[in-house]
């Protein structure tokens, strides 16, 4: 069953999250990870419990998969270039 990492992200240094998106696609793929949506043009029909500002949405074969990414030790200096330049809500949920 698929699964979806879903982040929504609030850029702070565009210039250097140029490099955290440079890098983190490769290795999401590594783990099978297929972009979906990054942060295209948002229709915002409804927002009584959050305001996304810039939504990414990578699909896994399955909710392993996309942890695996998440917690690997390829990632882990990547998602760094992120923290200190952006700030996000990060979630994997589950595909039907």
């Amino acid at each position: 069953m698929s699964a979806f990492v879903i982040v929504d992200t609030k850029i702070s240094n565009p210039e250097a999250y140029e490099e955290y998106k440079a890098k983190a696609r490769p290795i999401a793929e590594k783990y099978g990870g297929t972009y979906r949506a990054r942060g295209g043009e948002m229709d915002i029909v409804e927002s009584d419990l959050w305001s996304p500002t810039r939504i990414v949405i990578v699909e896994f074969p399955d909710i392993q998969s996309a942890r695996e990414f998440v917690e690997s030790d390829e990632y882990a200096p990547v998602r760094a270039i992120r923290r200190a330049n952006a700030e996000c809500s990060f979630v994997i949920v589950e595909g039907m």
